[in-house]
């Protein structure tokens, strides 16, 4: 009788023990993520960080771990459901995830490039355990694989006079440009363009007016643009007061509601140049009246658009005060630098650190601040004809 009782007294514990470790397992994750990660084809040792995603900004990572035995893994909590990025190496391979306070598993399989980047590409990437990235998903593939056909689709048999009508534009030949873009092919082009971007529009703002009520309104804002404007305000407008107070309806509002810079003074910084030198904007201001900070990139091509007018304004007025520091907000070093030498601009270029940039705000390209010597910010986004005014009436005596 003595024994069996141990044994039910032992069984009793077992039991009691099983259900308060499950309960204590139950209550860890609802307080808070873990994800568990398996990945393929990478050497133990690799560094995986974790990055905040949807900020519209070069965020840095809130945690590292390295790969050991194929597997890592994150723990954290979250007052609502986040999109992170997983680095893997130092940039060279990416997966993404919306994180929710349960467990969740990422498995995949990476393949390192023989190039000289080792770049990490990923394939039969599964995310299970995450409602929120499944509804994600959901919302947002089927649309996106149709908007990607559409824009094949509306390419096709204009490949030639695309081309042709972008070398036009690259190397200034204004009559050319002019002649293609005057022609019915280009303006049936056009015409099946502006029908994309309607459609494109219009799927986007649907998306997020469906979610006007919960941060997932919020969340589409950030996820749908690259970035954001005051003239997207009217769609920010929509969102319900739970929404716009969410983590990402007040960084939305921060992009639509921006801080006017006009009339503040500009923070020191330091950048470097081609050949790697730290220079400070004291420095490159230092005995002129005015400067002109321009932000601008390799591949955007209205800013190599505007540099022919800023070497007129910097020939016409240098000598007498002004100055400009042209800043690259290029992520590859070498695209600048190539950019550059084709460009031949006789003034100071930096290379953004991804923080400069966001001092000033800047969402979209060209864009243009100009300071006077006192530090201060008179104006802002002139180009062309506006800069010419400005200057001629700040150099009129």
């Amino acid at each position: 009788m003595k024994t069996l009782k141990s044994k039910i007294l032992t069984l009793s514990l077992c039991l009691f023990l099983t259900v308060t470790f499950q309960a204590q397992t139950k209550k860890t994750i609802t307080q808070g993520y873990v994800l568990e990660g398996t990945i393929t084809g990478l050497e133990d040792g690799t560094t995986i960080k974790l990055i905040p995603g949807a900020t519209h900004s070069s965020e840095p990572a809130v945690a590292e771990t390295t790969l050991k035995g194929g597997k890592f893994s994150f723990k954290g909590k979250l007052n609502e459901p986040r999109l992170f990025y997983f680095e893997f190496g130092k940039s060279k391979g990416y997966l993404n995830a919306l994180l929710e306070n349960s467990k969740i598993t990422l498995t995949a399989d990476a393949v390192i490039s023989k190039d000289n980047d080792a770049r990490i590409t990923f394939s039969n990437e599964v995310i299970s355990g995450s409602k929120s990235d499944d509804y994600y998903k959901k919302e947002t593939v089927a649309s996106r694989n149709e908007l990607e056909k559409d824009y094949a689709d509306y390419h096709k048999g204009y490949e030639a006079i695309g081309e042709a009508y972008g070398k036009a534009r690259v190397s200034g030949n204004k009559k050319l440009t002019d002649s293609i873009g005057n022609s019915p092919e280009w303006k049936a082009f056009e015409a099946k363009e502006k029908a994309f971007f309607d459609k494109v529009e219009k799927t986007t703002t649907d998306l997020i007016v469906k979610h006007k009520d919960t941060w997932w309104g919020g969340f589409f804002m950030m996820t749908q643009f690259s970035y954001l404007t005051p003239e997207q305000k009217t769609i920010f407008d929509k969102l319900s007061p739970i929404a716009k107070k969410s983590y990402y309806g007040q960084l939305v509002d921060k992009e639509v509601n921006p801080k006017i810079l006009v009339g503040t003074n500009v923070a020191a910084f330091n950048l470097k140049d081609k050949d790697g030198k730290s220079l400070s904007l004291k420095e490159i201001a230092a005995g002129k009246d005015y400067i002109l900070i321009d932000f601008w990139a390799s591949w955007c091509g209205p800013c190599r658009k505007e540099i022919p007018n800023l070497k007129t304004a910097y020939a016409a007025y240098s000598e007498k005060g002004f100055q400009i520091l042209s800043i690259s907000i290029d992520k590859e070093d070498k695209l600048w630098q190539k950019a550059l030498a084709q460009e031949n601009m006789p003034w100071p270029n930096l290379f953004d650190d991804d923080k400069v940039s966001n001092v000033f705000n800047v969402k979209a390209i060209p864009a243009t601040f100009l300071v006077d010597k006192s530090g201060k910010i008179i104006s802002d986004n002139l180009r062309g004809e506006a800069l010419e005014a400005k200057l001629k009436e700040l150099f009129k005596s």
